[in-house]
């Protein structure tokens, strides 16, 4: 049997994950660490259990067998509602803000989540007040100040997953889990989104999906390659990217 991993620079990490549906494994046996302050790529081909390992790391899938610990706690039996208020929170694949609220607006709920407070549309002008200055920091570091006023469904994609994330980090998480950021970008939105990625790292712990390999090569500290459910290598990018099964499994195929 795995054994769960002590160390104290050890955020994240799972032994013997396995999913299984009707029979099949989709994740097999899956043995993960993820440090503190690194950024640890989940990559791997179509077909992989790249998805299904994320759900059931963020605890939107109930694992079949295997342990989740966080901070050396047992979580596995955990909803995801209280994997969130632990201060692991995730970034969904698919942009979620509201269409039609300015940027601002949108920021400033997820900072009265943080607050506990319910997210009250009637809130008197004084205290949506008080959380402008946090929320507009936010939308700073993002990279979104001068579209604090604009609708989110005027955005551009790329500005409107930049937006989602400065939501997400008005949660205040102390591990960000993101699932595909890059995924249907143009090229210079890929570009601004990494150095996002890359800056809001300096202070947390960051576990992504991504299949942009150029992306995982230029931001990863530690690379976990999966196929057919099951770890296939780990390392970071030099490491993975010259191991012949990876080459074949994923890496040549991307390439032919």
């Amino acid at each position: 049997m795995s054994v769960v991993s002590t160390d104290p620079e050890i955020v994240l990490s799972a032994r013997g994950l396995t999913k299984e549906f009707r029979g099949f494994a989709a994740v097999s046996d899956v043995d993960l660490d993820v440090r503190r302050g690194t950024i640890h790529a989940l990559i791997g081909p179509n077909g992989a259990g790249k998805t299904t390992c994320f759900n059931l790391l963020t605890k939107f899938l109930q694992p079949t067998r295997g342990t989740i610990t966080y901070l050396g706690r047992d979580i596995t039996g955990l909803p995801p509602a209280e994997i969130a208020r632990l201060g692991v929170i995730r970034s969904f694949q698919i942009s979620a803000v509201f269409p039609h609220m300015t940027a601002l607006e949108n920021v400033r709920i997820a900072l009265q989540r943080r607050r506990g407070e319910s997210m009250d549309f009637w809130r008197s002008d004084r205290v949506l007040r008080s959380l402008n200055g946090r929320a507009l920091e936010l939308l700073e570091d993002v990279g979104l100040t001068a579209f604090a006023r604009t609708p989110a469904v005027e955005m551009s994609y790329g500005r409107k997953r930049a937006l989602e994330i400065a939501t997400t980090l008005a949660l205040d998480p102390d591990m960000l889990l993101l699932d595909e950021p890059m995924a249907g970008m143009a090229h210079e939105d890929v570009d601004r989104i990494a150095e996002l990625v890359k800056r809001i790292s300096r202070n947390r712990t960051i576990l992504m999906v991504e299949h942009n390999l150029s992306v995982v090569a230029s931001l990863s500290d530690h690379i976990t390659v999966l196929a057919r459910g099951r770890v296939l290598a780990e390392g970071d990018y030099a490491t993975v990217s010259k191991d012949p099964r990876v080459v074949e499994a994923y890496i040549g195929a991307t390439h032919d």
